[in-house]
């Protein structure tokens, strides 16, 4: 039986991996047997490097064989691997439908002088890029297939009433993400510690949640050895928690490094929890953060910003606090029955 759709993906199987791209893969396609059933999904696990894909041909064969839609999740590697591949072997296979779900907002910087592999993606049937910012720009790169799925999480998001609203300092703010020094986890602590400093009193603790990335364990280690006793690092958290744990908290700070995120999962999170996000303006703030809203943003790596901001929410509380009625009602666009629509239209009959 051919089934409708063959997910290629990194699903880490018998590994706790914590990372964006991992954890989309998953829940895509979770909701994706939930919507067509377990029967109509076929896995393959591209988790594994190098090794991996030596036998990124014999993958590729398999899934075409077995379903009538491959779905791709690849990083960078993984892209310049199994993108040719299979705008190369779907010739031999009659009715194949190609499509990639893109993981942050790289794409259009990577193509710009891989001519092959743009060629290559202009083959699929569908691109689908997390916001309306990378569409935009693949748009002008000649694209005529890019569609729009946001990162999206299956939680269970809070009820009005269910909104926890702290009214003592030091206020609760948080980091929830891979810990490393491109998502500024030094950032916040650096800006929390001056700002205490200015104020003359301990106004903001901060917790740091995530997996520690493997190449800076000794980096963070440093960090840990010099933060404040109202800085701690909490370990990791099991997604099906993530709102239970976040909802105590006055805001998630996203200080990220990265210009070219696409929708962080931590600002879903954090939605769903009711927590609003202070964040750098990355390339898709503006899709993702509604300013005023759900969150407030600085200039991009401009962190005497970041301090401004919380000097004034320190100072007028409400600020921040009259934002969560808004974050739980903007959650309810990630959720992933309503994200992957415009991928499931594309999919077509068997």
């Amino acid at each position: 039986m051919i089934a409708k759709v063959c997910v290629l993906g990194h699903f880490g199987e018998g590994e706790v991996l914590l990372n964006g791209q991992t954890v989309k893969t998953k829940i895509v396609t979770e909701e994706l047997i939930a919507q067509l059933g377990e029967e109509q999904v076929v896995k393959i696990d591209t988790h594994g490097g190098a090794k991996v894909l030596l036998k990124a041909p014999f993958a590729v064969l398999g899934a075409l064989k077995k379903s009538a839609n491959v779905l791709i999740f690849p990083a960078h590697n993984g892209l310049r691997v199994y993108a040719p591949l299979l705008a190369m072997l779907r010739p031999f296979f009659k009715g194949r439908k190609l499509h990639y779900s893109v993981i942050g907002g790289w794409l259009p910087t990577f193509l710009e002088k891989r001519r092959f592999l743009k060629k290559c993606l202009m083959k699929f049937d569908g691109i689908y890029a997390e916001t309306n910012t990378m569409k935009n720009a693949l748009d002008a790169m000649g694209f005529k297939n890019v569609g729009v799925v946001p990162n999206c999480k299956k939680l269970g998001i809070l009820s009005s009433g269910e909104l926890v609203y702290p009214e003592d300092t030091p206020y609760r703010l948080c980091t929830f993400s891979r810990v490393m020094k491109e998502k500024g986890i030094g950032t916040a602590m650096d800006a929390i510690t001056r700002v205490n400093e200015r104020l003359g009193y301990v106004a903001y603790s901060l917790d740091i949640y995530g997996q520690v990335d493997a190449g800076q364990t000794e980096w963070f280690e440093e960090l840990k050895g010099r933060s404040p006793e109202y800085v701690r690092y909490c370990g990791c958290v099991d997604a099906n928690e993530s709102v239970a744990v976040l909802k105590d908290y006055f805001a998630l700070l996203f200080p990220t490094h990265f210009y070219t995120e696409g929708i962080p999962g931590t600002v879903i999170d954090a939605y769903a929890a009711g927590i609003p996000v202070i964040s750098a303006k990355w390339e898709s703030y503006s899709d993702v953060i509604d300013e005023g809203v759900t969150g407030m943003g600085y200039t991009f790596d401009a962190v005497d910003e970041l301090e401004e901001i919380l000097v004034r929410a320190a100072e007028d509380k409400e600020l921040l606090l009259s934002l969560k009625e808004n974050c739980i009602k903007r959650a309810e666009d990630f959720l992933p029955s309503a994200a992957i629509k415009a991928m499931l239209e594309n999919f077509g009959q068997i």
